[in-house]
């Protein structure tokens, strides 16, 4: 798709990289933007560039955070005894707003999938079983996707943290198998919390 302007070319050509966002949707959003007032546009710029240069990950469960801890390593409502082990933080959203889980979280960042070279030393295992090792956590809720790398990395996960006298229990199959947690609807995952099992395995 080409335009009159290579400015707004270069603009389509960089909004058309976001998922889901094709051309023609992305010129539609860079036409808007020429739109708005400029100040509007340098406010969107200023809060992109921030975003990419200030977010940090929290030092404790590698949520996305502004300051060392996130909000949820910091809140007195939370249970410290429980953490939900997840992949990524789009994980964490969909499961604060389901309103039904108190406790803490740990993003491993990935999966365990040996065929892509990916070893368990490669995602946030060790810094999961360091903080089991303090003896505060009683259960863990791993909550990561129904496929071949998931599973694997349940598995391997449920193993360490048994070995150190931790309770392990996984979201009931609500979620479909193969499916995402972070498109999964809100009542659902909800269910699948309340619901959920010990792994005997």
């Amino acid at each position: 798709m080409s335009t009159s302007s290579s400015l707004i070319d270069k603009a389509v050509d960089q909004l058309s990289r976001f998922p889901g966002i094709g051309k023609k949707s992305a010129l539609r959003m860079a036409l808007y933007l020429l739109k708005q007032s400029e100040g509007e546009t340098i406010e969107l710029s200023e809060s992109l560039l921030k975003l990419r240069t200030e977010i940090k990950f929290c030092k404790q469960c590698f949520n996305i955070s502004d300051a060392d801890l996130c909000n949820v390593c910091v809140s007195p409502s939370k249970d410290d005894s429980v953490v939900c082990i997840v992949k990524d933080f789009q994980d964490v959203i969909a499961i604060e707003n389901t309103g039904q889980y108190n406790g803490h979280y740990h993003v491993l960042g990935g999966l365990i999938s040996p065929v892509d070279g990916v070893g368990p030393n490669d995602i946030k295992i060790p810094e999961l079983i360091s903080r089991a090792s303090a003896g505060v956590i009683k259960e863990a809720i791993v909550a990561l996707s129904s496929t071949l790398e998931g599973d694997t990395t349940e598995y391997y996960i449920a193993k360490k943290l048994r070995e150190l006298g931790v309770e392990v229990s996984t979201l009931s199959k609500g979620i479909a198998v193969g499916g995402e947690l972070e498109y999964a609807d809100e009542m659902t995952l909800a269910r699948s919390i309340k619901n959920r099992t010990k792994m005997n395995y």
